[in-house]
């Protein structure tokens, strides 16, 4: 199955947004520190923010839980095991682990599209929309994700700042 949904045009779009927006400046920081802090997934994160920006609509609530019945067993089993074991790897200064260590964060990448690819498999038609909206729609679902008490919060600023830079350049 996770074969079929690689091949999937929905499938590879959120891919390649997820790398290209994890790349921008202050993304990765602000993301790892939702995970790490608020135990957040950093998929969810950017499937909210893909939604929207894509012209998906926003994350509503529906949506977010078919999502996460979608992918939690996968995040669980696969992608926390794999995230741990690389971070013990890497933790380690033996010379001789670091191929081990390049290998597990090899898998765990792969493990992180394999759910992304399940996530878009949820996904229905885009519309044309504006820049305007498609932010709005991104923010919203942001938003509901990280919770009320995000709003505020400097992970929450980062991502939305990034976005709207992101999709002024689009």
């Amino acid at each position: 199955m996770a074969e079929e949904a690689s091949l999937s045009p929905e499938g590879e779009e959120f891919w390649r947004f997820s790398i290209a927006f994890y790349a921008r400046p202050g993304v990765e920081k602000a993301l790892l520190a939702l995970q790490d802090e608020r135990g957040l997934d950093v998929d969810l994160v950017l499937y909210a923010l893909w939604l929207g920006a894509s012209g998906r609509g926003a994350l509503d609530r529906e949506r977010l839980a078919q999502a996460e019945k979608r992918v939690a067993e996968w995040r669980e089993e696969v992608v926390k095991p794999l995230r741990a074991l690389r971070r013990r790897l890497g933790a380690s200064f033996e010379p001789d682990l670091r191929p081990l260590y390049e290998g597990v964060k090899a898998q765990e990448l792969a493990a992180e599209k394999v759910e992304q690819m399940r996530l878009a498999a949820l996904v229905g038609r885009r519309r044309a929309v504006g820049t305007a909206e498609a932010f709005a729609d991104a923010a919203a679902g942001l938003l509901l994700y990280l919770g009320g008490e995000a709003a505020g919060g400097e992970a929450m600023r980062t991502l939305l700042e990034a976005l709207g830079a992101f999709l002024r350049e689009g």
